[in-house]
């Protein structure tokens, strides 16, 4: 399998401590993503969308941990029952709320990813697709909210 990054994602955070953990901590935070030239025409209709999924390389991270303790909570858990960057294959997921698109360049908000972070994927986000009914959310249901004043440390690293 051979997955190459299609751009770099720009925010205002070049350093990995007092990030925000999930977009929902980052609201109002622009920032910008920009592909690379010769793919621009798959942004053709893309503007047309709220929000989209993007998807991005856990550069930063030089390690694999299958139990990790994440920020919502002092026990350890599997890193497939977090969004934990210290995975098998280090690829995020944020959800993010589309701007504008100049060219090659799409400016976007409450975004709570790295600067220089390689981007992978973007795809429009689609409620009917996207959002479930009767969710559970795990060991995350003790901290409601949690992710909107959590900040990132270094555990990660």
């Amino acid at each position: 399998m051979q997955i190459r990054s299609i751009g770099v994602i720009h925010s205002p955070f070049d350093n990995i401590a007092e990030m925000p953990i999930q977009p929902s901590g980052a609201q109002g935070v622009a920032g910008r993503i920009e592909i690379d030239a010769e793919l621009v025409e798959g942004l053709k209709d893309l503007e047309g969308f709220s929000h989209i999924i993007v998807l991005y390389q856990f550069h930063r991270v030089s390690k694999v941990e299958l139990t990790v303790t994440p920020f919502l909570d002092a026990e350890t858990h599997g890193v497939f029952s977090t969004r934990a960057p210290t995975r098998p294959n280090p690829i995020g997921l944020s959800v993010l709320e589309l701007k504008s698109i100049n060219g090659n360049i799409l400016e976007v908000n409450n975004i709570d990813i790295l600067d220089g972070t390689p981007l992978l994927d973007i795809k429009p986000y689609v409620p009917e697709f996207d959002q479930q009914d009767n969710v559970r959310t795990g060991w995350l249901q003790k901290s409601p909210n949690g992710s909107q004043t959590m900040r990132s440390d270094k555990r990660f690293a």
